[in-house]
């Protein structure tokens, strides 16, 4: 659970505009207080965690959404590259894509995803899953503490 005494950091990392609205549609019913950074690619997502050059400063996400379909370098490249950094691995990383591939589903749990979640495609379903992951990651689940 996130501490009482400060929000919860959340990293988005979506280059579709409309499921970014869509995310931030569902994280106005999460019941945990949060700040939501967006990062539309993974290079960006990387020098937002490591807090390269326009990120200096960023606060450590307490949970990361990945897209897997990123340009530049997509989310298995940054989940890969997250997971294998000791600074970054224990941050939570729920792999929210549309992808159905059992392979892909394989290849992130082998690159040590904590979840893997298919975006629903109805509007409703969305939003609902959104805030209900969202919610059990910050609410029910005992993070580490951030650095």
């Amino acid at each position: 659970m996130i501490a009482k005494t400060r929000p919860a950091e959340i990293l988005l990392v979506e280059d579709d505009p409309a499921d970014v609205l869509l995310t931030k549609e569902a994280l106005k019913e999460v019941a945990v207080p949060h700040n939501l950074n967006v990062t539309t690619d993974g290079v960006e997502a990387i020098a937002f965690l490591r807090g390269d050059s326009k990120y200096g400063g960023a606060t450590r996400p307490d949970l990361m959404l990945l897209d897997l379909n990123l340009p530049r370098k997509d989310g298995r490249e940054v989940l890969a590259e997250v997971k294998s950094d000791p600074k970054l691995k224990q941050i939570p990383v729920v792999v929210f894509t549309a992808s159905r591939s059992e392979q892909d589903v394989v290849k992130c749990y082998s690159l040590h995803a904590n979840a893997y979640v298919i975006k629903p495609l109805s509007l409703d379903n969305f939003l609902v899953v959104v805030r209900d992951t969202v919610n059990f990651w910050l609410t029910t689940v005992t993070l580490p503490p951030g650095e």
